[in-house]
């Protein structure tokens, strides 16, 4: 499996194993800690911030606990405050975050009539007297007096989830009339909040006011409370939470009604429940119908007034006029504080208040069920996208098309929570581009980067630097095992360096190689060569190994030409360095040589050998013959249509029986301008009349070229050739190939 294969099949394992976890077959917890840490991201960058007056608090605080004693306090005291919310600051509700359980006591009133059933027994004075007293003793009365007709919402809570009883439940007090009855939801699968116990006021109390509701929120993993329960099962019935109760008697108390979507939307085994009508109201609610509380912002997000300032009448009647009023305590001993998204101490009365306001704004954001098929969808798409892309680009390309990704998620996520008030989860898809970049990131360093030191070090002294990172992206491909296969070999040689070898100094002579080798050797990467080997002055170099390259015979010729060109260009150099002008031969041959890690056991080389190697040592040999720059072999004519060539000659070369013609490539089409191929053309004609043995009009041909060219020496060596055949016909089945005895 190639290295690309093997980080694409892990990318798509890493989607599948996220896709898993979206559809809820495998859980991951700490993902669910990263999903309600995004929520909270989401929720501090998007609320208002803003005070609401519509809803006041009537706090318990430390400063009333100070004033008017420590709590419990007398429920002839809290009829006191019903009496001044409704009488004195005309109050639209009174929402009340706090449970009547027991019966007050602290009258005295008992004690009374233990005295008068017994030491006190039969005395009429003491009798007739608490009979006067007894009903500015009973407290718990005067307070149900005071609830009774005026728009008053009691508060009680659930205990004990039904899924833990143990037989130990608790029931204390007397709960409301359900708001839906047992049955309401029968054939439906709707995974309540189910509670076995319960802490309620007392009947009288409860009979006095027109609702009641619970204050149970519901705590995440982490311990945040995020959402409260709409509502609740209990003995089979649905209680509705504090803040719907408040919120339906500003209505004047509607129905509630169950929001189903429309039958084509529902599939298999889905309960459907996604909101409930209020009246005028739509209230979103999850798959546990419960919603998620609106934070506008932290503490004090809601006009809190003292409660002793209530009692005293010293608050600002414009303050509480015509509000909604939930009476609470914040102080920390009464225990009613919270953990929520907005601050790790928070009032739960003030999780009431957010929710009445959402309600009432139409602002509660919803996570219906389906939202499990859209993070399905956002991690096939997204994770598809990646573990495909990523493993074919460059680092920079990788960062950033994971940068766009998450872009886009978190885009159209902020998009949806703030516009469409929907909650996508994003966690999953954030944590999926994570993984995917971090994965491909480290294969690109660990994986990646080891099998590019392994392929420099074993082809970095012969290949190009552009070759390497494209042998890295599969090393598995290449190694320095023997091989045969068609290659293109060039040889290059200074003609007469031994002369000017031995007259530099050393140093000099130094500089002087490094300064022509050095641009071959960049020309010869450039046109995708590998080198084989320097000889002194000489280059050895291949095209077409270790990397395949199909167009491996037009590199070398490519290179060949600009590697003359890049010479010529140096002359001016070498002349004002004081350094004598060099001239170098180059051969080229194609075809099938042997190639890979040769030599022996203490010293071994990547190189090619063969006979079309041997060919092409023997075209560079016989260069200066033809006074010809370049020589290639008839394989490479063959190969290279793309450039212009003069046919030198057809010769037998040492080692070889067979006959070969030679070219010299005079530049690639296109380029070569028409006095040049003029030329060629005529000598051309020159070689076609020799070979006829019309050494005459051969000679003629060849007199008007040299005229044309008097620097050129594959002139004067045909004329020197024709001179020998008139002197010395060949024989009669001549096939005018020429024989070079010793090359």
């Amino acid at each position: 499996m190639t290295s690309g294969r093997a980080r694409i099949l892990s990318g798509l394992v890493i989607v599948a194993g996220l896709l898993a976890y979206a559809a809820r077959w495998v859980p991951v917890p700490p993902v669910d800690r990263l999903e309600a840490i995004a929520y909270d991201a989401r929720l501090l960058l998007t609320m208002p911030g803003t005070l609401d007056p519509r809803i006041v608090v009537v706090d318990i605080d430390e400063r009333s606990l100070q004033a008017e004693g420590r709590w419990p306090w007398g429920r002839d005291k809290v009829a006191r405050l019903v009496d001044q919310l409704f009488d004195r600051y005309d109050v639209a509700v009174a929402g009340f975050d706090i449970v009547f359980a027991e019966p007050d006591d602290s009258s005295g009133l008992r004690q009374l009539e233990a005295l008068a059933a017994g030491d006190l027994k039969g005395n009429a004075a003491f009798g007739q007297a608490l009979g006067v007293l007894r009903p500015a003793l009973e407290f718990d009365r005067m307070l149900a007096a005071r609830l009774r007709n005026r728009p008053v919402v009691l508060g009680y809570y659930f205990s004990g989830a039904a899924s833990e009883r143990d037989g130990s439940e608790v029931a204390v007090g007397t709960l409301p009339k359900p708001v839906l009855p047992a049955g309401t939801f029968s054939g439906r699968d709707i995974r309540f909040t189910r509670w076995s116990g319960h802490g309620a006021n007392l009947p009288e109390l409860q009979a006095a006011v027109v609702s009641a509701g619970h204050f149970n929120q519901l705590s995440d993993a982490d311990g945040v409370a995020r959402r409260v329960p709409m509502l609740a099962e209990y003995g089979g019935a649905y209680y509705e939470s504090l803040s719907l109760a408040v919120v339906r008697l500003l209505l004047g108390s509607p129905a509630i009604e169950p929001g189903y979507p429309a039958e084509a939307m529902l599939s298999h085994g889905y309960a459907g429940l996604e909101w409930l009508s209020v009246g005028p109201l739509r209230l979103p609610v999850d798959e546990q119908v419960a919603s998620y509380v609106p934070y506008r912002g932290p503490r004090g997000s809601f006009t809190y007034v003292s409660a002793t300032d209530v009692l005293a009448g010293r608050v600002d009647p414009q303050v509480l006029a015509k509000r909604t009023v939930l009476v609470g305590t914040s102080a920390p001993g009464l225990f009613d504080l919270r953990s929520t998204p907005v601050g790790p101490v928070y009032p739960g009365i003030e999780i009431h208040a957010n929710l009445i306001a959402g309600m009432l704004d139409g602002n509660i954001r919803q996570r219906p069920p389906y939202v499990l098929g859209a993070e399905c969808l956002l991690l096939l798409g997204v994770g598809l996208m990646l573990a495909l892309w990523l493993p074919r680009l460059s680092p920079a390309r990788a960062s950033a098309l994971a940068a766009a990704a998450t872009a886009l998620t978190v885009g159209l996520n902020l998009v949806a929570w703030q516009y469409g008030n929907l909650i996508l989860p994003i966690a999953s898809g954030l944590l999926l581009i994570a993984l995917l970049y971090t994965f491909n990131m480290a294969w690109g360093f660990f994986v990646e980067a080891r099998g590019r030191r392994q392929i420099t070090g074993l082809f970095g002294q012969y290949v190009p630097p552009g070759l390497v990172d494209e042998m890295a992206k599969d090393p598995g491909r290449f190694s320095m095992e023997g091989e045969s296969r068609e290659l293109t070999v060039l040889f290059t040689d200074v003609r007469g360096f031994t002369t000017i070898a031995e007259g530099m100094d050393p140093k000099v002579l130094s500089a002087l190689m490094n300064t022509f080798l050095t641009p071959l050797t960049q020309i010869i990467h450039r046109h995708r060569g590998t080198i084989d080997k320097y000889m002194g002055d000489a280059i050895m170099a291949f095209w077409g190994a270790p990397l395949d390259d199909p167009d491996h015979a037009a590199h070398a010729v490519a290179a060949a030409l600009e590697m003359q060109a890049a010479l010529a260009g140096l002359q001016p150099q070498f002349k004002a360095r004081g350094w004598p002008p060099i001239r170098m031969g180059a051969g080229l041959n194609t075809g099938w040589m042997s190639v890979g890690n040769m030599g022996s056991e203490i010293r071994l080389a990547y190189t090619v050998m063969g006979d079309a190697v041997n060919l092409a040592s023997r075209l560079e040999g016989i260069t200066k013959e033809y006074g010809a720059d370049i020589i290639v072999g008839e394989s490479v004519y063959r190969a290279t249509p793309q450039f212009h060539y003069v046919e030198l000659d057809r010769v037998r070369v040492k080692g070889k029986d067979e006959p070969v013609s030679i070219y010299e490539p005079i530049g690639r089409r296109g380029e070569v301008g028409e006095a040049a191929l003029g030329e060629a053309a005529l000598f051309q004609e020159a070689v076609k009349l020799l070979r006829k043995r019309s050494w005459d009009l051969a000679e003629l041909q060849l007199l008007n070229l040299r005229k044309r060219s008097p620097d050129r020496k594959l002139y004067e060596l045909y004329l020197q050739r024709v001179a020998h055949y008139r002197a010395a016909p060949p024989p009669v089945d001549w096939d005018g190939v020429f024989v070079f005895p010793t090359r």
